[in-house]
């Protein structure tokens, strides 16, 4: 993979799908599937994967999505249908973005193509059951999530496969900040990890690349010890954070592992900065870096894209970011080269 190369987190603000592909055409080198919230709630990131999940239930008036244990049959009948190899598709109902990308991208071929998926900590630690308990603390609740995330992942690898080379494969883990804190009493470390190393395995054993993303301070050893292929990170604002692993980083690096520099903030600072700002701040993260692994190495193994997702964003606020990762790749290839 070409040092530099950039791509997106996954949410755009658009409400039009073929004006969201053809903006991710444009401004990425790795290009995906835009997720669009301001569509459909059905969009958000918990609801968007939730379809075939046995009780689920969506109000779309109250944007709330909810597991609901009734008498029916539901949950025996996704146990006689489940396998290892299962399919459960994401419908344009849920992701208009996926569909209109399918037919923008329709006859062309890409080197690279991203795919995403919520983790599978933050989708149980965002979705309760009826007496408003996290499922991720019913047991048999979050072996069932786990395994609809992983039916997902290999349907889209399916679907994407016909168009690129290879599939860089996220996993959305917001909620990796708030592991060990007093809100999540009862997380254990142990099967966190499993948790996300059975994610990655099925992503690998698939042949797509892994990438674990969390746009916030995390236990990136722990992200590290999962054997993610990269690992992405907000870098505008949670760098400092990030350095802390310096020593297991690079030990990632050295085995082949990247990083993707979520450099252009999506926060409300983006109405403020300029291209300036962030370069000085790219520039002087990777100079603080380098004092433990190698400069060159680093630049060898570095991606760039916008710290989160930009679905809270305006389509102006969008551009911009689209305009100064654009820039901003063009002086970093220049600089390596």
């Amino acid at each position: 993979m070409k040092p530099f190369s950039t791509t997106g987190i996954g949410s755009l603000p658009h409400t039009n799908p073929d004006e969201a592909c053809r903006f991710v055409m444009q401004c990425f080198d790795v290009p995906f599937w835009p997720q669009l919230p301001k569509i459909s709630f059905r969009e958000s990131m918990v609801a968007q994967y939730s379809e075939g999940m046995p009780f689920v239930r969506i109000d779309n008036s109250r944007q709330t999505v909810t597991i609901v244990r009734d008498n029916s049959d539901e949950l025996e009948r996704f146990y006689e249908k489940w396998t290892e190899q299962t399919r459960i598709a994401i419908s344009s109902d849920y992701a208009e973005g996926l569909h209109a990308f399918l037919k923008v991208a329709k006859k062309r071929r890409f080197e690279f193509l991203k795919a995403h998926i919520t983790g599978p900590l933050t989708f149980t630690l965002s979705l309760n059951d009826s007496a408003g308990r996290l499922i991720y603390f019913d047991e048999e609740l979050r072996e069932i999530a786990l395994m609809i995330l992983k039916s997902k992942i290999l349907w889209q690898i399916d679907l994407l496969q016909p168009l690129t080379n290879k599939i860089i494969f996220f996993i959305d883990e917001p909620v990796f900040t708030a592991i060990g804190s007093t809100a999540y009493m009862g997380v254990e470390e142990a099967e966190v990890l499993r948790l996300i190393k059975e994610i990655v395995e099925t992503i690998k054993k698939a042949g797509a690349i892994s990438c674990i993303h969390c746009c916030g301070k995390a236990d990136w050893e722990m992200v590290i010890n999962s054997n993610v292929d990269m690992i992405s990170f907000d870098a505008f604002e949670y760098f400092e954070t990030f350095n802390i692993y310096h020593h297991k980083i690079n030990e990632f690096i050295n085995k082949g592992g990247y990083i993707v520099w979520g450099i252009v903030p999506t926060s409300d600072v983006i109405k403020s900065v300029d291209f300036e700002q962030v370069y000085d701040k790219l520039e002087h993260n990777i100079e603080i870096l380098s004092k433990h692994i190698e400069r060159d190495l680093i630049l060898s193994k570095s991606l760039l894209s916008p710290s989160c997702g930009a679905g809270s964003r305006t389509l102006h606020e969008t551009i911009k970011i689209g305009q100064i990762l654009i820039r901003l790749k063009e002086e970093m290839v220049l600089k390596l080269f």
